[in-house]
């Protein structure tokens, strides 16, 4: 396992793209919850939760991290060089495991780095834009727990869009083909919630939907109000982080390179 790793980051660094995809999840990721932070105002009574508010980037830098998971896979499909992973790393449970650590780690790094520039830019910009104790927002700090548990849950948000996304391009194999499901899933279904006319399934997608389940992980305020709970909703998507797991090891299974 240790030696297949290994090859897997020595495939992902010697990608051309790799490189310019990471730091595009920290600059799209940082850059948009400042943009965010830096024009919502709270003139008078507001209700906003700001830490929500700080984590705005998350939504853009998603598309990023499953960029870098598109890669992962159909770079090797693309190139042929699938044939020689699976003549140096025959059980392809094992190929796949490698992929899904390398992911991980990866993105486990940039989403840190994303996340915590994304609340330092919300701790510097919300208090001069209205957002101050007397109001009744306190500046935002990893030592309040509500607010440690969206930072952290954002990362592992993050993480679960990269396994969710290799597990789509393992089915799939095609890089245009998996950027436009997973990229359906990421932005098109949360948009159908909004547009959709019955509260029912407006409720409904918002508990099942992987983003809209996923992304309650960053709620501080009004938790009550919510669909479905933070960690439940991140739970949501961990099961379907796991399907399409599941779903691809299948197919990489029984189907030739």
């Amino acid at each position: 396992m240790r030696d297949a790793v290994h090859a897997e980051w020595t495939k992902l660094r010697t990608v051309p793209s790799s490189g310019w995809l990471l730091i595009a999840i920290i600059a799209l990721t940082v850059g948009v919850s400042a943009l965010a932070t830096s024009i919502v105002k709270c003139p008078g009574t507001c209700d906003a939760d700001t830490t929500k508010l700080s984590l705005t980037g998350i939504m853009l830098g998603q598309a990023a991290v499953a960029a870098i998971a598109v890669v992962v896979v159909t770079a090797e499909y693309g190139t042929g060089m699938i044939r020689v992973s699976l003549a140096a790393v025959p059980r392809r449970s094992v190929l796949l495991a490698a992929k899904a650590v390398m992911v991980t780690a990866v993105v486990l790094v940039a989403g840190s780095i994303s996340v915590l520039g994304s609340v330092l830019a919300g701790r510097t910009q919300l208090p001069g834009n209205g957002f101050t104790a007397a109001r009744g927002f306190e500046a935002l700090s990893l030592l309040h727990g509500p607010t440690l548990r969206a930072a952290a849950g954002s990362v592992l948000y993050l993480v679960l869009i990269g396994l969710f996304t290799l597990g789509i391009s393992t089915a799939l194999r095609d890089a245009g083909l998996t950027t436009a499901v997973v990229l359906g899933f990421l932005y098109v279904v949360p948009l159908i919630s909004y547009v959709i006319i019955s509260p029912v399934w407006q409720r409904r997608l918002d508990r099942w939907a992987p983003t809209n389940a996923g992304l309650a992980i960053q709620a501080t305020r009004n938790l009550g109000k919510l669909p479905i709970g933070p960690w439940a909703g991140l739970g949501v998507l961990g099961l379907w982080t796991a399907a399409a797991l599941a779903g691809g090891w299948l197919v990489l299974r029984l189907r030739d390179a």
